[in-house]
């Protein structure tokens, strides 16, 4: 069994109202900061392990410097990275053909947004994550990775594009037991 703690990364600089999957932004230095110490001070209320996996993306590679420099062990992870949005990745939605977005929401689990990466191909990645080992295990990684893990059951056939939730805020902590 394992017990995953997984914080969202921190609201990157330069992304509101942008498709932003393996785009590569940074969060404001403050905020990475913020969830650092919020991370570590969860692990110590909680006599949580000082080991964190963080995807390779900036907005979640710079929470875990800080954790570093605070003594945790920090392992980047390609596979906590974010969908692959393809040639959409980094445009403003309002960009993006309202007829592509409209294919990838009747196939939401098997349809490659702008050519990118398939939600089944995400939810294989996070299933290798899960697998790869048990116990506790601590990370920051990105809203569509979490959404994944929580919404598409191994083996999935179909996802509801209709029921689909928003990701969950930046920062925020999801526990989940599998």
């Amino acid at each position: 069994m394992t017990e995953l703690w997984c914080w969202r990364h921190p609201r990157a600089d330069g992304a509101a109202g942008r498709c932003i999957g393996r785009t590569d932004l940074a969060p404001d230095r403050r905020r990475a900061k913020r969830l650092a110490h919020r991370i570590r001070a969860t692990a110590r209320t909680h006599g949580l392990p000082p080991e964190i996996s963080v995807s390779p993306l900036r907005r979640c590679r710079d929470v875990g410097r800080w954790l570093r420099r605070w003594g945790w062990r920090v392992t980047v992870d390609a596979r906590l990275r974010e969908l692959d949005f393809g040639a959409w990745d980094g445009l403003p939605w309002t960009q993006i053909a309202r007829h592509e977005v409209d294919a990838w929401q009747a196939d939401l689990l098997h349809h490659a947004p702008g050519g990118g990466e398939t939600l089944a191909a995400l939810a294989a990645r996070v299933q290798a994550f899960v697998g790869a080992g048990d116990g506790t295990r601590l990370l920051v990684t990105h809203g569509g990775w979490i959404n994944a893990l929580l919404h598409v059951a191994p083996g999935a056939a179909h996802v509801n594009a209709a029921h689909w939730p928003a990701p969950p805020a930046p920062g925020a902590l999801i526990r989940c037991v599998r």
